[in-house]
């Protein structure tokens, strides 16, 4: 909840004190300024757990160190499509009927990830799926400071210049990638806006599919309909 109402707020103000808004399209700055929101927002999460440690009977009060979230953030320029994830949220381009992944799941047994963990004194273990300790089934988060330092919230920043061609963004969580492929989640989405559906009408297709395909881990799903006209102009 913190991270959904704050980290835009905080890329804007890192984005005005490196200077950003006279190079817009330099790939250097935004990764800079994604870099340092992402962590930004990993230590608000540890401040407001240390403040509210044991507060209200909640096990994430009483346990603030367990608290996490994957994260996946894009942003639209007139020329490019930047993502930065962190976790195993994904965003998926629909360009043209064909699916682009535009970012890659941070999963522990991913071979860099591991080397990662390793590296740093930790494990990766099979106990229902491959774990960090056995314990979380990525290897990057905002939060779940209790795994430091093997667990990072430093997210992995793509971009990629904008065509006519493109039609939608899927950005997604896990519970939606767990049952359904990149390849299908184009398909629904596309269905949908060609059907004259907005983009959040699409967006619930897909929950509504992840859901019937008996998901059962979080669900969260936003459709950005990328179609001449309705995000801006491309030049």
């Amino acid at each position: 909840m913190h991270c959904r109402e704050h980290l835009h707020i905080a890329l804007a103000e890192e984005m005005q004190k490196n200077g950003f808004f006279s190079s817009i399209e330099d790939t250097e700055l935004w990764e800079k300024s994604l870099k340092a929101t992402f962590l930004r927002m990993d230590g608000e999460v540890r401040d407001r757990s240390s403040t509210g440690a044991g507060q209200n009977g909640s096990i994430a009060n009483m346990f603030p160190d367990t608290v996490g979230s994957t994260a996946v953030v894009a942003v639209l320029s007139f020329r490019h499509i930047v993502v930065a994830n962190c976790g195993d949220s994904r965003a998926v381009l629909c360009r043209n009927g064909q699916a682009i992944p535009l970012s890659v799941d941070h999963k522990p047994d991913r071979e860099d990830e591991m080397a990662r963990i390793e590296a740093a004194g930790g494990k990766v273990i099979c106990w229902n799926g491959w774990r960090v300790l056995g314990v979380l089934a990525m290897s990057r988060a905002i939060g779940d400071h209790f795994l430091e330092p093997y667990i990072i919230a430093e997210p992995e920043v793509t971009m990629l210049r904008r065509s006519h061609k493109d039609e939608c963004l899927i950005l997604a969580s896990d519970g939606l990638w767990d049952v359904i492929s990149n390849r299908d989640a184009c398909l629904i989405a596309r269905r949908c806006l060609a059907a004259k559906k907005d983009a959040q009408f699409a967006a619930t297709a897909l929950v509504q599919e992840a859901h019937e395909k008996g998901s059962s881990d979080n669900i969260s799903v936003v459709v950005i309909d990328l179609r001449h006209g309705a995000t801006g102009t491309i030049r």
